[in-house]
């Protein structure tokens, strides 16, 4: 029996994404960095989006107890923590100010967080 979440926590859920993705992406338009080190920090942005989708898929998946194969479940972690790790090593090395290197993490992971409840939300992945 699964149990659909409320309304208000889908639209948290929403709200976090969306002013997340908004954030960061005007974030890295606004840094004074070259393109290449804003196309590192996008593409990293949208691995980790993918990888943390992939984790919270298969996480749920096995409580749930649908088949869920090792190597998928442990390729979705080592991505969500790679994802984090490249983040964390490009904002070390990043000729930022602290506070934009603060923006750019707070961002990534609000934007981890609104990803967590997108399999119970309607439209986004629904079941066959």
């Amino acid at each position: 029996m699964t149990q659909k979440p409320s309304n208000a926590f889908i639209a948290a859920s929403w709200i976090a994404l969306g002013t997340g993705m908004i954030g960061f992406l005007i974030g890295l338009y606004r840094a004074q960095m070259l393109l290449n080190e804003k196309g590192y920090y996008f593409t990293v942005l949208m691995f980790g989006l993918f990888a943390v989708i992939s984790l919270q898929k298969s996480v749920r998946d096995k409580l749930e107890g649908i088949p869920v194969t090792d190597i998928y479940y442990g390729l979705s972690w080592f991505s969500t923590i790679l994802a984090i790790i490249l983040l964390v090593i490009g904002l070390w090395n990043a000729t930022l100010l602290p506070s934009e290197k603060g923006f750019m993490h707070s961002l990534f992971c609000w934007l981890c967080l609104g990803l967590l409840p997108y399999k119970r939300i309607p439209g986004i992945c629904s079941r066959r």
